[in-house]
């Protein structure tokens, strides 16, 4: 049994080491572009009023601040009610309109329940709309993570973190963390290989993807 629990541990260990690596050399993007076609506002879950919460403000905020330099003229939010009842795109393309985006700039992804599928059904859209470019915005945490998703994927892109609008205690950055640690080792070791993201469209037809826990 000892001898079990040990090798079990260093599994862990190992997979938690993988991981690490993995999200320090993570790509943050593919393009030199400053332009895109689209802002991509990767979602977060609502809080239990469906108020936004500070991770979403700040991804909002940031993209809204992306929109008025010129980066992008429209803006997909993406997200289902994946933490609750509230649907996170809706919920922060309400936020965006409260801070002076247009309704005609923002578009919603209502059904998405995770990172990969954010990412997938996202691009699904673009193609629809003949859109082929986009900035990411998200959290510094969740870049890492998105980044690898986001590079097996047909799509130009680059990556811009939201700025936290308040300092994280020591703690709340060590939870932060961890768990993305786990949800990338998660993905690497199961995701990856396992779960499909199949996009087709103009640029490229049948390309594969994954799919990994949010």
């Amino acid at each position: 049994m000892g001898r079990g629990v040990a090798a079990c541990a260093a599994i862990v260990a190992g997979l938690a080491a993988w991981a690490a690596i993995e999200r320090a050399l993570a790509p943050t993007g593919n393009t030199t572009q400053d332009h895109f076609d689209v802002l991509m506002v990767l979602g977060s879950p609502a809080d239990g009023d469906g108020n936004p919460t500070p991770a979403e403000l700040e991804r909002v905020t940031e993209a809204a601040h992306e929109y008025e330099r010129g980066v992008a003229p429209r803006m997909i939010f993406t997200g289902g009610a994946a933490g609750n009842g509230f649907v996170e795109a809706r919920v922060m393309a309400r936020t965006a309109e409260a801070q002076g985006i247009p309704a005609a700039a923002i578009e919603e992804e209502p059904e998405a329940r995770n990172t990969m599928e954010q990412a997938c059904d996202s691009l699904r859209m673009m193609r629809r709309q003949g859109w082929e470019s986009a900035e990411v915005v998200s959290s510094a945490s969740d870049l890492p993570r998105a980044g690898l998703i986001l590079s097996r994927l047909p799509l130009a892109w680059r990556a811009h973190a939201a700025p936290a609008m308040e300092p994280e205690g020591a703690w709340t950055r060590w939870m932060t963390t961890t768990m993305e640690i786990v949800k990338t080792a998660h993905y690497l070791a199961w995701s990856r290989q396992m779960e499909k993201c199949e996009v087709q469209g103009p640029r490229e037809q049948g390309t594969e993807g994954t799919r990994e826990q949010d």
